[in-house]
Parts: C-alpha cells; sequence; structure tokens
C-alpha cells in the first residue's frame, strides 16, 4: 500500500461527510496528491477500496483535473500560459526559452528534481502576459532577463 495509514484515515474522513461517495473523490484524491505529489493507476486503485468507488471513477475524475498530476514532478512545477494573450506576448518563445535554459522539453523534469515544465490553456492573467504560474506564484509581464533572475532565485532556495 502506498497511501499512509494517515491518508487513509483521513480520506476515510471526508469520504464520511458526503452523502453519496462519489462525492468523496476529488476530496480523497487531494489526501492522495498532498501526500504524494501525484496519483496514478495504483492510487486510483487504493483511493477505490478506501471510498468503495470503482476505481474506473476515480481515474476519470483525475485524469480529467490538471491539478493531479500522473507522475512525480520536480519541486518547481513551472505552468506557462500559451493561451491568445500569451501566445500573442510571446508565450512560445517563452518556452522554448525555457526548455533551452533548463535543458528539458515541455513535460520533462530536470535532472535535479528541481523543475518540471509544462504548458496550460489558460492561467487568467490575460492583462499581464506573457505569465506563468510556478508552484502558486503568478509571474507576470515576462520577459528573459525576469526568467533568469525567478529561476536564480528558485535555485539559490533549493
Amino acid at each position: 500500500m502506498i497511501l499512509t495509514e494517515t491518508s487513509v484515515e483521513e480520506i476515510k474522513e471526508k469520504a464520511a461527510k458526503y452523502p453519496r461517495r462519489k462525492s468523496a473523490i476529488l476530496p480523497a484524491l487531494t489526501v492522495a496528491y498532498r501526500q504524494l505529489g501525484y496519483v496514478d493507476e495504483e492510487i486510483y486503485r487504493e483511493v477505490s477500496k478506501v471510498i468503495g468507488v470503482p476505481n474506473v471513477e476515480i481515474a476519470e475524475a483525475a485524469t480529467f483535473y490538471t491539478m493531479f498530476p500522473k507522475k512525480p514532478r520536480g519541486k518547481y512545477l513551472i505552468q506557462v500560459c500559451h493561451n491568445i494573450s500569451c501566445a500573442l506576448l510571446g508565450a512560445d518563445s517563452l518556452i522554448s526559452y525555457l526548455e533551452e535554459k533548463l535543458g528539458i522539453n515541455k513535460g520533462e523534469t530536470t535532472e535535479d528534481n528541481l523543475f518540471t515544465l509544462i504548458s496550460v490553456e489558460c492561467l487568467g492573467s490575460c492583462s499581464t502576459a506573457p505569465m506563468m504560474q510556478i508552484n502558486h506564484d503568478f509571474h507576470e509581464n515576462l520577459t528573459r532577463d525576469k526568467v533568469d533572475k525567478i529561476l536564480a532565485g528558485l535555485k539559490a532556495k533549493a
């Protein structure tokens, strides 16, 4: 079993609050994600057993939401918006620059497990494009210089 006893108990407590077990899927996945940093097929099966919902329904929910990564990610998740406003103001160039700077492609994690780079549809900050979110922090009106400073600061913290 991958889930800790503490996580299983927390999932059970959350599930008990819902009259329909299916309603506990997202809270249960959130607990698993907080413990592991990702959710995968094995976790879907474990959550299914704990809350009594078919595995396929757990997988459906987990794969629908981007907030549940399917494999381990780096310490810093870099999400670059590539929606229309960001695209028009250089998101593609920014993504290429980050790939070059980090030595990875979109969807990959650096060898030191420090950075994972992905592009996302919209982060809701169109007036400050191009922008990216790193973990929970927004970085807006980006230039290559700003990106260099942000990455240097994160590397210094690591």
